[in-house]
Parts: C-alpha cells; structure tokens; sequence
C-alpha cells in the first residue's frame, strides 16, 4: 500500500495475548517536540491504547516499538460516522422542527434527541463496527 492509502502512528506494544494485541499510541500536538513545551502547558500528549487482534504468526514482544497501520478509507468513514452524520441529522431535526411550526425550544430538544438517538445506535453496533476497523502492525 502507498502511504497515502494508509494511516499510520507508531506505538509501543504493552500487552499480547492469545486474541488480542494491545498498542499504546501516544498522540502529541504539533507544538508537543518544541523544547520550550514544558514553559508555554500549550503542547500536550494523549496515551491511547489500540486493541488488534493477533496473528499467531507474528513474533512481537511487549515492549517492542511497532506502527499502527488502518486504511485511509476507513479513517474517512469513520469522520463520516462520527462527525458528518450527526451534524447534517441535527440540522435537519432542528430546521424540520422550526418548519412544522414548533418552538425554537422544541427544536433544540428534537436536534439533542435525535443525536442521542443516534449515537445510541453507533453504540448498539459497536461490535459490528469493531469488526470492521481492523488495524494492522508494521515493523
């Protein structure tokens, strides 16, 4: 794959079992390799921890620094799932309500409803979205 079909962060192994191999990731901000970070508190740094599973053919140890790798298409779905969707729905619920002739009260409360709504229903899928986003390792 090229790289620019494809996302990638480099990680720490932390932990390996039989199905699941943990990466810990650590996200920085832009300003976070500036020497003069600890002065300004504007560079800050995130650990998150990325399950995948494991493929018993692979000899990673813990601790061994590998990438985390997804494909580009699926980071896009994924702004789409999580960002795109939820802002055209609340928009439509809040302009759909205000034309049926309810309040500007009522409205909100149909545009917080139908975003709970709908990430009740993300959180319904979560296991069959899980099962999509698959992340791979690279040395």
């Amino acid at each position: 794959m090229s790289s620019s079909s494809e996302i990638s962060h480099r990680g720490r192994i932390i932990s390996i079992t039989p199905e699941v191999t943990t990466v810990q990731i650590v996200s920085e901000s832009g300003c976070a390799a500036c020497h003069a970070k600890g002065l300004c508190s504007l560079g800050d740094s995130k650990a998150k921890e990325v399950e995948l599973p494991t493929r018993g053919w692979d000899n990673w140890k813990v601790g061994d620094e590998v990438s985390v790798v997804l494909r580009a298409s699926m980071g896009h779905k994924a702004v789409w799932l999580a960002y795109v969707i939820p802002l055209v729905l609340m928009v439509a619920a809040l302009l759909g309500t205000l034309a049926a002739g309810g309040s500007e009260l009522l409205a909100g409360l149909v545009a917080i409803a139908a975003i709970a709504l709908y990430y009740g229903v993300i959180w319904l899928l979560r296991d069959r979205l899980r099962n999509e986003y698959i992340f791979n390792i690279k040395a």
